[in-house]
């Protein structure tokens, strides 16, 4: 009992936010008991993965689970255990909805946020009620990750400070972002596996895109573009690299601004 305490604390944690894409078309398709039903069966093993790698279950809101790391126990490598548990969890919905498929059940897909940053952790709320919770900019960005998993076709999405902290693990970087509401931009990305278990494959996309990216940052619209038509063509399944040649063909009819960096400015949450 003396290891860990509710009171409020601010340190650096690891937040995670994991939504069911289209659930409110889902949910027209179902009744109110078979929405349940089917939720919970979906929050069950969701839960059991958060909780196998030492994550705190925030709350549940509709659809949505919320999580984080390095509280109330401290965590050394909550950002590390935060990243595995969503890439288990993308596997464990994909099983999942094979299986509510064969019953005449929706599909379902899950978009993943993780960010990690100074938050204030600890037992919040009223009088009536309270709640052990994480607040914060850095937990709001977690959640703004997550709403623009579906904008790249990401599963999962990561704040630069998160990848910082994960060096077993590879990354692609996905985007130089500024998110509504915020003046500084950061560098997303999209967690790949273990570094020891990432294919030759997975290896030469990596290598190829960060070639298609510099040629896009230098204004070579002409050869990146084919880089990136190449891209999607070795790649059909990387729904990324649309995005860019619909940002490049925007970008070469208009006039650049002096100063240009490539950061791309989401306008909606």
């Amino acid at each position: 009992p003396e290891a860990y305490q509710f009171a409020g604390d601010s340190k650096e944690l690891t937040v995670l936010f994991a939504d069911i894409r289209s659930f409110t078309t889902i949910s027209e398709h179902l009744s109110a008991a078979d929405l349940k039903a089917m939720l919970n069966q979906y929050f069950t093993p969701i839960t059991k993965i958060i909780f196998d790698h030492d994550g705190t279950i925030d709350k549940y809101v509709g659809d949505m689970v919320m999580a984080f790391w390095g509280a109330p126990l401290d965590d050394e490598h909550h950002a590390h255990h935060g990243v595995l548990a969503a890439i288990k969890m993308q596997k464990a919905t994909l099983k999942l909805s094979q299986a509510f498929i064969a019953r005449g059940l929706p599909e379902i897909k899950i978009g993943i946020g993780l960010n990690t940053g100074i938050m204030n952790v600890g037992d919040m709320g009223s009088s009536y009620r309270r709640a052990y919770t994480v607040l914060g900019d850095a937990v709001n960005l977690g959640s703004r990750l997550e709403s623009i998993t579906k904008f790249y076709g990401a599963d999962i999405l990561v704040g630069e400070r998160t990848a910082q902290l994960c060096p077993e693990i590879a990354f692609t970087f996905i985007d130089r972002i500024q998110v509504k509401g915020k003046d500084e931009p950061i560098a997303v990305y999209k967690p790949l596996g273990l570094k020891s278990k990432i294919t030759k494959k997975e290896q030469d996309e990596l290598f190829c895109f960060t070639q298609a990216y510099c040629l896009y940052l230098n204004q070579n619209w002409g050869q990146a573009i084919e880089y990136f038509k190449m891209l999607q063509v070795d790649y059909p399944q990387t729904a990324l690299y649309q995005v860019y040649l619909d940002r490049i063909e925007n970008l070469r009819n208009q006039p650049i601004a002096k100063g240009w960096d490539g950061v791309f400015r989401h306008t909606s949450k």
